[in-house]
């Protein structure tokens, strides 16, 4: 039984190893049966993270996001940004606007606003953080509104429009931008 299972899951190394560093850093073999690095966020990113040339009037230090491309953008020196792939609000759900970070949460409760509960019931009051909770693993909260930047545990919903307004990320991305960020941090919400 085990040279069953060795045959291929030397191939997938063999494969991974041979793709050179990009792909063997987005994917570990262990994620097979459990227990890598990915097990937890499902996989690889559907929209992975790029540094990309960006013409924006934008301090460096600014998120700006951009729903029609459901792309966000965390702008650097030398006309560069950090290009991130997010899930937007579905129909009727998308906003724009300028605010600020007001509060960072690692692994946050989640408590559905009065609004989300009216349309679905049947979801719970209150939630304790961790791997099960739709905030995902970091959150940063978006002024005085109901909406905020966080992870998902639903990473396959990257690109998609189906969130009732904030903006979701993969886990591993939102860790990453929670780590260039703070509280404080302008947000530019482009709604085209």
């Amino acid at each position: 039984m085990i040279r069953f299972f060795a045959a291929p899951i030397a191939v997938i190394a063999l494969l991974t190893a041979s793709a050179g560093g990009a792909l063997a850093e987005e994917y570990d073999t262990r994620d097979i049966m459990g227990g890598g690095p990915n097990f937890f966020r499902g996989g690889v990113n559907p929209i992975p993270r790029t540094t990309v040339m960006y013409n924006g009037n934008y301090a460096p230090g600014t998120i700006v996001v951009n729903t029609a491309e459901r792309r966000l953008y965390l702008v650097l020196q030398n006309g560069q940004a950090l290009r991130y792939g997010i899930g937007v609000g579905r129909d009727g759900f998308r906003w724009g606007g300028v605010h600020k970070i007001t509060a960072k949460k690692e692994w946050p409760d989640w408590t559905p606003p009065s609004q989300m509960i009216a349309r679905r019931p049947d979801l719970p009051r209150h939630m304790k953080g961790g791997i099960e909770n739709p905030l995902g693993a970091r959150a940063m909260y978006l002024g005085s509104t109901l909406y905020r930047i966080h992870g998902s545990n639903e990473p396959e919903t990257i690109g998609q429009a189906v969130s009732s307004g904030c903006f979701r990320m993969t886990n591993d991305d939102v860790t990453d931008l929670y780590g260039r960020v703070s509280v404080g941090t302008t947000v530019v919400v482009l709604n085209n």
